[in-house]
């Protein structure tokens, strides 16, 4: 089982990335994804989700109107599109699969874990 992030870098504050979550060795579309992000010195915080299917989203207060999350069941890949980026916004990005309840920021929670993107904004 993987899950790879991509799409991560460098970006100056107003700009925007798209990030990739590769998804292989279980069944992508029989799960929701999430994506969570750990700043510098900080916890994990969630960030956003999408159900199996697609036509459920959620986002956290901190990124709502500026990222978009989305998925791929064809390609066993979802993305998360970010914009209007901030240099709060600078964080490492993983995608996670499997939410088993109990805090969707935590990585105990799923069954599934990316080994993270670097996001980096500039301002």
């Amino acid at each position: 089982v993987q899950l790879v992030e991509s799409g991560g870098g460098l970006v100056q504050a107003g700009g925007s990335l798209r990030l990739s979550c590769a998804a292989s060795g279980f069944t992508f579309s029989s799960y929701g994804m999430s994506w969570v992000r750990q700043a510098p010195g900080k916890g994990l915080e969630w960030v956003s989700r999408i159900n199996s299917g697609g036509g459920g989203t959620s986002y956290a207060e901190s990124v709502k109107g500026r990222f978009t999350i989305s998925r791929d069941n064809a390609k066993n890949t979802a993305y998360l599109q970010m914009s209007s980026l901030k240099p709060e916004d600078t964080a490492v990005y993983y995608c996670a699969a499997g939410y088993r309840g109990r805090g969707l920021h935590l990585r105990e929670n799923y069954n599934y874990w990316g080994q993270g993107t670097q996001v980096t904004v500039s301002s």
